[in-house]
């Protein structure tokens, strides 16, 4: 297995991918969306985009990334925003190697942290999250505002 950035070449591969991740959390497919909305993060450099490609060049899991900034630390801290692996791959530790591919990019960009938010019924991620050294923040309370 090979992790790696990705860069514009991989759009039409990782778009399937962020396609079925959609579709996971209950949204219609639109592909040629999920393109132009990559191919957009990519090019604008808005986000870091990691890949999982097995033997046979086959992309089979992402991870995106969003930069945010915290105030009260000073520093830089990232949105761990987006992680999928193909269900066909899943149990292999592609995920946690994903992660682990965030990680170095919180430590590499000087940063002070990492933040998800996952859906309380998605069992496989609440149970990865605190394997990977994630720990759930009971002490706030998330707002969201939609237009």
């Amino acid at each position: 297995m090979k992790y790696r950035k990705a860069t514009s070449k991989d759009v039409d591969s990782v778009s399937e991918l962020f396609d079925a991740y959609r579709m996971f959390y209950s949204k219609t497919t639109d592909l040629k969306g999920a393109k132009a909305f990559l191919n957009n993060r990519i090019s604008n450099k808005d986000s870091e985009i990691f890949v999982a490609e097995n033997a046979e060049t086959k992309l089979i899991g992402f991870v995106q990334l969003y930069p945010l900034f915290s105030s009260t630390r000073l520093k830089k801290f990232w949105l761990l925003n987006d992680l999928f692996v193909h269900p066909e791959f899943r149990g292999k530790g592609v995920s946690i190697a994903l992660i682990d591919k965030a990680k170095e990019l919180v430590l590499k960009s000087n940063a002070c942290g990492m933040y998800l938010e996952t859906e309380k019924s998605n069992l496989i991620g609440n149970n990865l999250y605190p394997k990977t050294g994630f720990e759930l923040n009971t002490d706030c309370n998330f707002y969201e505002w939609n237009v």
